[in-house]
């Protein structure tokens, strides 16, 4: 995606006056591998994260637990690099094909958060991990990573 430049206000935000954000102004957004298609992770974006999304070309997401915009890799240096964005048929759902630069989207030091399926072959349901942790999350984070995800998704 090249990162066009937008004016600040009007006629030019047609495009944003097309998605359809929650009674929190927040929208939910997917990110996808570009290259591979695997969906990586989930965050929230609300109207200040989509703008500085298409203008840095750089995925920002708002922090429900921070309240603040989050520029992901801001704490970890795994950024994501804004391919495309696509919006769903009903306008309350965005697609972001990206690059994940340094292979991990998950605060838990995995490449995508969905990394747990549900396996339905034993007496009860029950969630298994599939994938590897790549990097220790406290060497990531420099601290003990028991608390939330930074950016709060």
């Amino acid at each position: 995606m090249t990162a066009p430049a937008q004016p600040a206000s009007g006629a030019a935000e047609d495009w944003l006056a097309a998605l359809r954000f929650d009674d929190q102004g927040l929208i939910p957004a997917i990110a996808q591998d570009a290259k591979t298609g695997t969906v990586l992770m989930m965050a929230w974006m609300n109207a200040d994260a989509v703008r500085e999304t298409v203008r840095t070309g750089r995925a920002v997401y708002y922090s429900r637990s921070r309240a603040r915009l989050w520029r992901k890799g801001e704490e970890s240096g795994h950024v994501q690099q804004v391919h495309d964005i696509r919006l769903d048929c009903d306008g309350d759902v965005l697609l972001l094909k990206i690059t994940q630069i340094g292979g991990i989207a998950c605060h838990t030091g995995r490449e995508r958060c969905f990394y747990r399926s549900l396996d339905l072959d034993g007496d009860a349901p029950a969630w298994t991990v599939q994938d590897p942790v790549l990097k220790d999350p406290d060497t990531i984070y420099g601290h003990s990573h028991a608390h939330p995800h930074p950016g709060g998704h």
